[in-house]
């Protein structure tokens, strides 16, 4: 488990890393290039590379944390990647609902095996569900997503690569919009995310703006139109016991 940067949560636990390219917003993968430097450093979970591996020791790791945190699960990996086992999924769920003083954030493109394993899993009230969605082929996405019982859902338009006209928002608590960064990052234009922000605006489903993206995102900034969109989902806070 580690603190993270990213803007939308606190940390980061990953008891599963490596994953496959799956669709077009893959093809610049920040998991993959830090993969290949963590492999160079000699880290022990990151030997096989961008392999799909599991890590049965780092299951217990938020157990040790007892101050509440926000906690992007497996930012390194997709935890229902086709080759992840769904007994791990389940022990991975079992072990944040033991954990319910700290509020996780799942995230995967594979919503079509979120679809199919959703009814057999533990939905406690401390873990968020989202999909990415990164252009408009890829919204069919949200359907599945609407089907689990998670009491925080929300979707991820990072990185944004297309313009994707009208969005069925219904039953969605949060909207994370972003540029693609890092080389060869693909360009995102304004109008791409205003017209999901305004969306967001007339259903009431919190925005959030997270960069312009670019090699320096730094640089690039996170204002859109003169205003800074950090809103997250209203919840109440878990407390440890």
């Amino acid at each position: 488990m580690a603190l993270t940067n990213i803007e939308w949560t606190e940390a980061t636990w990953n008891p599963v890393t490596g994953c496959t390219k799956t669709s077009p917003g893959c093809a610049n993968c920040y998991a993959e290039r830090m993969t290949r430097r963590l492999k160079a450093m000699g880290v022990h979970n990151y030997k096989k590379g961008f392999k799909v591996s599991t890590h049965p020791g780092m299951l217990d790791y938020p157990l040790g944390w007892r101050k509440p945190r926000m906690i992007f699960v497996n930012s390194m990996g997709d935890l229902f990647h086709e080759d992840v086992p769904v007994s791990f999924i389940k022990r991975v769920f079992k072990v944040m609902e033991r954990t319910h003083w700290h509020t996780y954030q799942v995230l995967t493109k594979r919503a079509e095996r979120l679809f199919d394993i959703a009814p057999e899993l533990p939905w406690p009230d401390n873990v968020w569900m989202g999909v990415t969605v990164e252009d408009k082929e890829h919204l069919y996405r949200i359907d599945s997503l609407r089907t689990t019982k998670a009491k925080v859902k929300f979707i991820s338009f990072e990185p944004l690569l297309g313009k994707m006209g009208k969005v069925d928002l219904t039953d969605i608590d949060w909207a994370i919009v972003g540029g693609e960064s890092g080389p060869g990052a693909r360009a995102m234009q304004p109008e791409w995310a205003r017209e999901l922000r305004d969306q967001c605006i007339k259903t009431k489903v919190p925005f959030f703006f997270k960069q312009w993206g670019g090699f320096n995102k730094k640089k690039a900034g996170k204002i859109l139109d003169g205003k800074i969109w950090m809103r997250m989902p209203e919840v109440t806070e878990n407390k440890p016991v």
